[in-house]
This record gives C-alpha cells, structure tokens and sequence, in this order.
C-alpha cells in the first residue's frame, strides 16, 4: 500500500479552512489503497496527529516521519493547502527538490496562478474574456476620482494574492475606496481593482487525466449578501446550485473555457476556474489550484452530480499524480 500524505493548514488567514479540506480529503481516501496520514503545515510546525493526538514532526530534510519506530516516507503528497505555502509555490519547490510527487501545480505555475495579476496578464494574449484592472502597491499614489471613471461603479477592490475572499470589497462610491484599500492591504501588499460585471456567476471544477482534461458540472452562485464574500462562502450566506441553471450552450461552453485555461496555465491536480456570465459570454475571474473541499465547497458539490464519488475522484487524481511524476 502506498503511504500518502495530505497536507493541510498554511500559513495563510485561510489555515483553517484548508484543515477542514483536508479532514474531507483524509476521510474520503481509500483505505485499501492507502495508508493515509494527515499532515498540519502550520507556523507552529510541521507535524502528524496520530489517533491518541501524539505529535509527529515531519523531518524536513527528506519530508518523513517517524511513527512507533518506524521510518515512514511518502509515494504522494495530496497538497490542500489554501494560501501560502501549499497554493503559491514554495511548499512545491521544496518538494521538487526532494523529488516528491504532489497533486496540485507545480512551483512555476502555482505561483503565477496565486497571483490574479500575472495570471490575468498571462492569460490575455490567448483571448481569455476579463473584467477592466487597475493594480495597486501599498504606498503608491492613487487618484480615485480617476479609477472610478476608468472602472466604472461599483467595482471591486481585492488583495492580489489571497483566497476565500479575504480583503475583498465592492466599492460603490468614490470616498469608499480607501477604507476597501486599507483593508485589501491588511491582507497583501498588492491590491488589484476590478470592475463589476452584471450577469450570472458560475464556478466549474476541473482535474486532468493523462491527456484528458475533464470539466465537472458547473455551480451557479447567488450570493445572499452583496456578493459571494466569506460569509456566502462558508457561513451558508448563499445559495450554490449545482448543475447551474444555464442552458447546454453555455453549460459547453464556460467547461470549455475553463479547460483551455487549464490547460494553457498548465495546471495539475483538481482546480476551480470563476466565471461571469456578461452579455452572454463568460469573463474569468479567477482560478483557485488548491480550491476548497470541505463539506460546504464546491468541488465536491460537483463531484457528486455526477457518477463519480469523491474517493473516486481523489484516487484518480492520487494514481495519476504518482504516473506521470517526473
């Protein structure tokens, strides 16, 4: 049986959810395949709980531990860590180094795909629909009169490299937007401004396969706040319906969409690509490489419309991981 490690926690204001994600992930893994061990990255170490909650400490010089006198290593690491250092690329750096296969992106491209402005900017030249940017450095002058006017109102206020909404704000009058700053740079100190874009909001799940990229149904996102901030996301402030209530055409074609970014941002493992629908075309928002798997998220909402299970799903994932690690 193959020892897998799922690693959990980060660095990140995200820490917590990314533990409830990888409870999920643990729970779900096939036990007859797997010896399972879930891993905390965390600020205060890195380490595996065993069931009477003995610390483990991972060994950082070859990623092991050590349980009951034995020396356990790793044939795959099944990496559900939100935020840094699990979702920007240093974790996968690291094990790049140490030639450990894991399940989501690579350094390179994880790091270009934490960072909404580079992947925006790498993503444009191949046609990809986006809303209007503006981009911000703490300490950098800004007019706000004139972002108003080149955004338009409302329009969003974001910390470029974050996840699960933090530091995010819609800013509808002018006089707002430095109170949405302070708190977007609380959170990064990169901050990208956004126009809004009125229509239906979509997210569609997608994971590779040897050659084969694959599309789950998308979810469609009605926010019962002013939009799907953190709240709607993990406190039930939403409705997320699964498949979406869009026709075949666009159902087709937004999976298609999400499959080219995929495949252009040269993605692995399982990621989720948002859309809006604007004047009948999807506009990308973003891409999430290590996107949520609690018991609320996404993903396996999509999972289970249809045929699949998650334990499905996450040995494939697992298996051709391991395949294709070079």
């Amino acid at each position: 049986m193959k020892n897998i490690g799922v690693l959990m926690g980060g660095y990140s204001s995200e820490w917590q959810i990314s533990l409830k994600s990888g409870a999920v992930i643990a729970k779900h893994l096939d036990k007859n395949l797997f010896n399972v061990f879930p891993i905390a990255i965390l600020e205060d170490g890195w380490y595996y709980s065993d069931d009477a909650n003995n610390r483990h400490v991972v060994d950082k010089n070859d990623f092991s531990i050590t349980v009951n006198d034995k020396h356990i290593t790793f044939d795959c690491l099944y990496n559900t860590i939100h935020g840094t250092p699990g979702e920007d690329g240093k974790i996968q750096a690291y094990l790049e180094l140490l030639n450990i296969p894991q399940t989501s992106c690579d350094s390179y491209q994880s790091a270009i795909t934490f960072n909404k402005r580079d992947c925006i900017a790498v993503l444009k030249p191949w046609g990809i629909y986006t809303g209007k940017h503006i981009y911000l450095n703490k300490g950098a002058d800004y007019n706000a009169t004139d972002i108003s006017k080149r955004l338009g109102l409302p329009y969003f206020v974001k910390a470029n490299r974050s996840g699960s909404s933090f530091g995010v704000s819609k800013v509808y009058k002018t006089e707002e937007l430095e109170k949405a700053l302070e708190l977007a740079f609380s959170v990064d100190d990169e901050v990208i401004l956004e126009s809004f874009l009125d229509g239906t909001e979509v997210s569609v799940g997608i994971y590779q396969l040897g050659e084969e990229i694959i599309a789950l149904p998308p979810t469609e996102i009605v926010s019962d706040n002013d939009f799907f901030d953190y709240e709607a996301k993990y406190q039930g402030k939403s409705q997320e319906i699964t498949p979406a209530r869009i026709s075949v055409e666009l159902t087709l074609a937004v999976q298609e969409q999400s499959k080219r970014i995929y495949s252009v941002l040269k993605c692995k493992g399982i990621a989720r690509a948002d859309f809006i629908f604007h004047d009948g075309t999807p506009h990308f928002i973003e891409i999430n490489t290590n996107p949520g798997m609690s018991t609320e998220s996404i993903i396996p909402q999509q999972i289970r419309a249809t045929d699949k299970t998650l334990q499905q799903v996450f040995t494939e994932v697992i298996e051709n991981t391991i395949k294709h690690h070079s």
